[in-house]
């Protein structure tokens, strides 16, 4: 599903692809992907306006607009952004689903946007989770994983009896983190996802923090979580990368996680 690396993937082809052409059309009639707006709301809105700038924190973008309405976006587990020039040619960040996929494959469009050059910007989803909305409320959202420092990050990861790995996955604590990256940022540092953040030593923190902002850097240029070491092992019968152990697996944090018994035992 789409995490942290694949949304930012969708983000840069907004920035690349989508802004300052003037918007002419909009097909927002999915009353699902688009709720609570009814048909025809976020059309009004934007008609004749342009995207000036893509914003991501987390999972979650929204573009600014020379008129003001802001336009979210959030790609659920299966969403990607598409732009189709006037010519054909095709960009697409997203879900990783979306590489390799021919042109002109919009059989799961939910929305779309269309300038006044020809060009199209669609959000594409097979699982229909994702939303759109106008002027989204995003200050309850931690800060970004991808920029969070060391320091802020501690403060982050907090106190208490939850398990690392639920906290990592806390959006209000940190935004940007979903159930495979949590899994190679916790492999990456040697920490077990069930042990208590109040069991977390200040060298466990600090690793923690490296490990995520290695992730996430590998993740983004090579193509998405899916990409990352640990990612293809996480099946029964998997092996650590590092080691070749045996993975074991379980609920954590009401996730299922798998992680090495033999470098993260504690």
């Amino acid at each position: 599903m789409p995490e942290l690396p694949e949304v930012e993937t969708a983000r840069a082809v907004i920035e690349r692809a989508a802004l300052k052409r003037r918007i002419v059309a909009v097909d927002d009639t999915d009353s699902y992907v688009c709720r609570p707006h009814p048909p025809g709301q976020i059309r009004d809105a934007l008609l004749g306006t342009e995207l000036t700038e893509a914003h991501r924190r987390g999972k979650t973008m929204w573009c600014d607009t020379a008129t003001g309405p802001v336009l979210g976006l959030h790609l659920g587990m299966s969403g990607k952004i598409v732009v189709t020039e006037a010519d054909g040619t095709e960009v697409d960040g997203g879900d990783y689903w979306a590489y390799g996929r021919t042109n002109g494959e919009h059989r799961f469009c939910r929305f779309s946007l269309t300038f006044a050059d020809g060009g199209v910007l669609r959000l594409l989803d097979p699982r229909r989770l994702a939303r759109v909305r106008l002027d989204p409320n995003v200050d309850d959202l931690g800060p970004d994983a991808a920029t969070i420092t060391a320091a802020r990050f501690a403060r982050a990861v907090g106190a208490g009896r939850a398990p690392v790995k639920a906290r990592l996955l806390d959006q209000h604590a940190l935004a940007g983190v979903g159930n495979l990256l949590a899994d190679d940022v916790l492999w990456r540092a040697g920490v077990n996802p069930a042990r208590p953040v109040d069991a977390l030593t200040d060298a466990d923190r600090r690793r923690l923090h490296r490990a995520l902002r290695a992730a996430i850097d590998e993740a983004v240029r090579d193509g998405g979580v899916h990409t990352l070491p640990l990612v293809p092992e996480r099946r029964p019968g998997g092996q650590c990368p590092r080691d070749h152990t045996i993975l074991v697996h379980a609920t954590v944090g009401g996730r299922t996680t798998y992680w090495c018994p033999k470098h993260q035992a504690g």
